[in-house]
């Protein structure tokens, strides 16, 4: 059960973990973030949780407003693997500078951060350590650090553990094609040659089937569908939607 949990998450993940390590060790963070969401989502991008928190990073409505993730009829930025990666480790690295510790802003992360400083002040009243496991938490809170660790110690050391876990390729799954008018969807899977299942994977934030160029200004392909739909869109004859933003 847990090797095959595992494998399924690792698989789902592979598409989108060279992006988010790639974009972790530009911003010179520690390289384990890249795993969060396994935590929050188990790298799924279209998840979605009773609180409405959506995308692998889980952010709530208000906070993903903060960080520019756009949520209108035609797409929910929280869901979209680029840009809710750079608000996620915008927000990360705020929080960091606001409590001078990894733990504590990852404390902050899933459970709020004026609830850690409320629980930081609560200590410091009573004269006690204001550490992260020194702190009054929830139980999901305050297992979060370890189940972080625990994940970066199976990616790391899989046979350890007794697990077998497909290999993470150290290339991009994907580009980012840009898209210059509005287009449909069923158009864009048909001039790429990529299953319609495989492009919502990648691009997720997608509310419709009419991608608009004012908003979306490109969408994520494989490397092979992202050459074939270069060469294939100027030599298309015809209209290149058939719905309309009104």
């Amino acid at each position: 059960m847990l090797a095959g949990n595992l494998g399924r998450m690792t698989d789902r993940g592979s598409r989108y973990l060279f992006h988010v390590v790639e974009e972790v060790q530009r911003r010179g963070l520690p390289t384990e973030l890249a795993l969060l969401p396994f935590i929050e989502s188990a790298f799924n991008p279209e998840a979605m949780s009773r609180a409405r928190a959506a995308g692998m990073w889980q952010f709530m409505p208000a906070t993903g407003t903060h960080f520019d993730l756009k949520q209108n009829m035609f797409r929910d930025d929280r869901r979209d693997v680029l840009a809710s990666t750079q608000a996620a480790l915008d927000y990360l690295t705020k929080l960091h500078k606001m409590f001078g510790d990894w733990h504590l802003a990852l404390a902050a992360y899933n459970w709020g951060e004026g609830n850690v400083q409320r629980a930081i002040a609560a200590n410091r009243r009573a004269g006690r350590s204001t550490a992260y496991s020194a702190l009054n938490m929830p139980f999901e809170t305050r297992d979060y650090v370890p189940k972080l660790q625990a994940v970066k110690n199976i990616v790391l050391r899989p046979a350890d553990f007794g697990l077998t876990l497909p290999p993470l390729e150290n290339h991009p799954y994907f580009l980012a094609v840009p898209i210059a008018r509005d287009i449909d969807v069923a158009l864009v899977t048909k001039l790429s040659g990529l299953p319609l299942e495989q492009f919502k994977q990648l691009n997720p934030q997608m509310n419709k089937p009419l991608i608009v160029a004012a908003g979306t200004p490109q969408v994520l392909l494989p490397y092979d569908n992202a050459n074939a739909f270069v060469k294939a869109l100027p030599q298309h004859k015809g209209p290149l939607s058939n719905w309309t933003t009104w």
